[in-house]
């Protein structure tokens, strides 16, 4: 009996001494006005354990290792030394006064200074250095890689487990914890593991990333999930000028440009791991922009960062993010190379950016181990993989992750996996998930069915009057190699049915040769693209929108078949030919007809108002930079900032019962750019040539919009069918500012809105050929007096509405004509 109370009071010491090994303070910095202090530091005394405080003042801090003691301090003011009485304090007040005393290292406040700042001087060799630290000092490398991204629910307290959400699932309250970082309490709702291989070449600037292993809390199949994670955690270079988060550009705090936008300051000066380091802190010179606050380590012979952490701006031009904390460590080999070993990152999302407000945080973690270096690699080796894919690497057992991860998961991390699937049997949960998902994918899936777009089963134009539409697609996961995809419409105004059938089959993975055919039968508005696509399902703007401005009767039928093989032999660069047989004919014979001579030169011969045409395309397509999701005949692009070279050449055939001979050679190229902290500029050029005489039906039309909504590569202030072109070349313009210029207006800062602006223009001829073949109710007016409009907007209302304000700058005086419009767009944008 002894024996077993002594075991079970040994048990419980260890127990508590492992409570005690875990020191966590949270708390508020103060001046003696009783005011916040922003960006104070706040470390366990001896050690390089430390925050900076947020813009309130407000901090917290967690460590596995007990200590009594914590060192708070900022630039001008006392340091002051805070005994810690208990292991976990939360609320805990420190007042920092005026400081009497000359610092050992100069000291700034507020903003500081480009001249005679010992900080300033530090951060220069580093910018020198940077391109010859870490990996680029070899010529090739290659380590190991293992990342682990989570979700959480944040700030569970009572209230909100016993709210009546939950009832049924009140079993995934046992996996609660408080996060290291912020102190709240979380619930784990996802997690993904990924371990694999990473080589690289200085010498030709390739890379290679090669997964041996992943696998997920069962979240697998959802698409929208995992284009979730991957589009938020991209690969990042604290080195670089420029961080990409969530599709904005942060000003890194080693950026050359950082000392327009932060303040530095030489804080301090230790050992880290034995080797000689100066602590930097830097904050943010002004509000709301994407910029960071925290501090480095920075070795003093080799000017490599030794350990990094930052946190955004609590002002930056960012939706639904309150927090970004990210942190980096790096290893010493041979006493000089500096190599990152951990990488962590966690944001905390929310609808609004208050204190209280309850959200998810997104964390990852990516370990880094065994370099090695200058192993030469065969340039194939780079080559990447086209499409792919090996199921084995989500099937490893529980053995092989255990032996492999790089650290082990913690008690709560392991209980993810069961308690998801458990959580996926509760029918409540169901319906919850199913119901997110499909407002996340415009699709409901039952079965192996999607149906949907939802959000478009209802229309309306002036030839259908009301248009209802329902239809839906084969889904058995985002590696489908097969898809058939149908839809049906019904116009309550014209009494008609319409219907549109496609299929995609993959036939040949590796190289992803894909096959496809299809036809469909409806009313459309012809003219709304310069650059033709041979999509048999593409988007009906006769019949998306509810609301239009102008005369919107110029709809046509269209009965339109197509087959087509596509093969993509090199990674984003994708080569398609397609054969096609369309029909054309007015939809609003009334008001609007498509007719043309049947012989130009003796019109006696009548007019013919239906067109039936056979046409052969070759199509190319180059999309460097593509980051797509799925392996299927489908994919899903990961962000749109990537180049795209587009190059179409179509055959007019005259067989059978086809009316034309011709030939069009189309060309299209658009590039985001990223203008030096100052947004992106997006540039889209077309350029095009029909040669032969063709009808209205096959004509070049200047796309115009007469919706109330902004669409893309369209002109706002044009109507439709305004201008026709056979030959024609086109600029667009467009900068996104993302608030850089309201940022600096102080009644404006708060809203976070941002600027856009932007010109279009289009040069463009018609052949006398052409215009002898028309005896349309068009008549040909080509812009060969270049016409141009300009456009300036604000995006970012409500954080989901922009608004553009547009006018026309040149053939201002044609009849029925508007000189200005006003447009908007819903979406969701971080």
């Amino acid at each position: 009996m002894k024996k077993k109370l002594l075991f079970f009071l040994a048990v419980m010491l260890s127990f508590t001494a492992s409570l005690m090994s875990q020191t966590k303070v949270g708390g508020i910095v103060l001046d003696e006005a009783n005011e916040p202090i922003p960006y104070a530091n706040v470390y366990f005394k001896g050690t390089s354990e430390g925050v900076i405080t947020d813009e309130y003042g407000k901090f917290y801090l967690e460590s596995k290792n007990s200590y009594t003691q914590l060192l708070v301090s900022f630039v001008g003011y006392s340091s002051q030394e805070v005994t810690l009485e208990k292991s976990v304090t939360y609320d805990l007040k420190v007042v920092l006064g005026d400081s009497q005393e000359l610092k050992e290292v100069v000291i700034y406040s507020g903003k500081t200074s480009k001249k005679d700042n010992p900080a300033i001087d530090i951060l220069r060799k580093i910018w020198e250095r940077r391109r010859k630290n870490g990996l680029h000092m070899f010529n090739q490398y290659q380590y190991d890689k293992y990342e682990k991204v989570e979700f959480d629910m944040n700030s569970i307290d009572s209230a909100f487990m016993q709210n009546k959400l939950f009832k049924g699932m009140e079993f995934i309250f046992e996996h609660v914890d408080t996060s290291a970082v912020t102190g709240k309490t979380y619930l784990p709702i996802f997690i993904n593991e990924n371990i694999g291989k990473v080589y690289g070449d200085n010498t030709t600037n390739q890379k290679k990333e090669i997964t041996e292993a992943n696998r997920n809390s069962g979240f697998s199949d959802n698409q929208q999930i995992i284009a979730f994670v991957k589009d938020l955690y991209a690969d990042y270079d604290i080195y670089n000028n420029y961080l990409k988060f969530f599709d904005k550009d942060f000003v890194s705090p080693l950026s050359r440009t950082g000392i327009n936008v932060y303040n530095y300051v030489l804080h301090d000066s230790a050992y880290v791991d034995n080797k000689w380091c100066y602590n930097i802190v830097f904050y943010p010179r002004r509000k709301n922009e994407l910029t960071f606050k925290g501090n480095f380590w920075v070795n003093d012979t080799t000017y490599a960062i030794k350990k990094i952490a930052m946190s955004a701006s609590k002002g930056a031009n960012i939706n639904w993010v309150k927090d970004i904390y990210i942190e980096q460590e790096f290893e010493v080999l041979n006493d000089s190379v500096f190599l990152l070993t951990r990488d962590h990152m966690m944001s905390d999302f929310a609808l609004n950016k208050k204190e209280k407000s309850k959200g998810v945080y997104g964390k990852r973690t990516t370990l880094f181990q065994n370099y090695e270096f200058n192993i030469e690699k065969p340039a194939e080796f780079y080559h990447k993989d086209v499409n792919f894919f090996d199921e084995s690497v989500n099937n490893k057992s529980d053995e092989y992750w255990d032996r492999n991860r790089f650290e082990s998961l913690s008690k709560d991390e392991k209980g993810i996996y069961k308690m998801l699937d458990t959580l996926k049997t509760v029918p409540k949960f169901k319906r919850m998930y199913n119901l997110v998902a499909t407002l996340g994918s415009g699709y409901y899936q039952i079965g192996h069915f999607d149906y949907g777009p939802i959000f478009s089963s209802f229309g309306y134009n002036d030839v259908e009057g009301i248009r209802l539409r329902t239809g839906g697609r084969t889904y058995f996961g985002q590696n489908d190699p097969w898809r058939i995809e149908g839809y049906t419409a019904y116009g309550l105004k014209d009494n008609k049915f319409k219907y549109g059938l496609s299929g995609k089959w993959m036939v040949d993975k590796k190289r992803r040769i894909i096959l496809a055919a299809g036809n469909r039968r409806d009313v459309e508005q012809t003219g709304v693209s310069l650059t033709a696509t041979s999509d048999v399902l593409g988007r009906s703007f006769a019949s998306s929108s509810l609301f239009a401005s102008g005369d919107n009767s110029k709809l046509t039928n269209i009965n339109f078949t197509t087959f087509s093989a596509e093969i993509e032999p090199v990674k984003n660069l994708v080569f398609k030919t397609s054969f096609s047989y369309r029909t054309l004919k007015t939809a609003s014979p009334l008001t609007f007809n498509m007719d043309y001579y049947i012989d130009p030169g003796d019109p006696s011969q009548g007019v013919k108002g239906t067109v039936n045409q056979y046409e052969y395309g070759i199509h190319v397509d180059y999309t460097p930079k593509r980051r797509t999701i799925g392996y299927g005949v489908e994919r899903s692009d990961v962000d749109y900032n990537y180049a795209r070279l587009y190059l179409n050449y179509t055959q007019g055939l005259k067989i059978f019962n086809s009316d034309f001979n011709y030939q069009k050679l189309q060309f299209y190229y658009r590039q985001p750019v990223l203008v030096g902290g100052f947004g992106r500029l997006f540039t889209t050029v077309e350029a095009g040539k029909i040669f032969g005489a063709v009808p209205l039906g096959l004509m070049g039309i200047v796309p115009g919009n007469q919706s109330y909504f902004i669409i893309e590569n369209t002109y706002n202030v044009m109507n439709y069918y305004e201008f026709a072109a056979d030959e024609y070349v086109s600029l667009h313009l467009e900068h996104n500012f993302n608030g850089r210029l309201f940022s600096r207006i102080p009644l404006l800062r708060k809203l976070n809105l941002r600027e856009i602006v932007g010109i279009k223009g289009i040069y463009g001829t018609v052949s006398q050929e052409n215009i002898a073949l028309n005896a349309s109710s068009i008549t040909y007016r080509a812009p060969d007096e270049v016409y141009w409009e300009y456009h300036a907007g604000i995006g970012n209302i409500f954080k989901v509405f922009r608004i553009d304000f547009a006018w026309r700058g040149s053939y201002l005086d044609l009849p029925d004509i508007n000189r200005f419009a006003v447009k908007g767009v819903f979406g969701f944008h971080f």
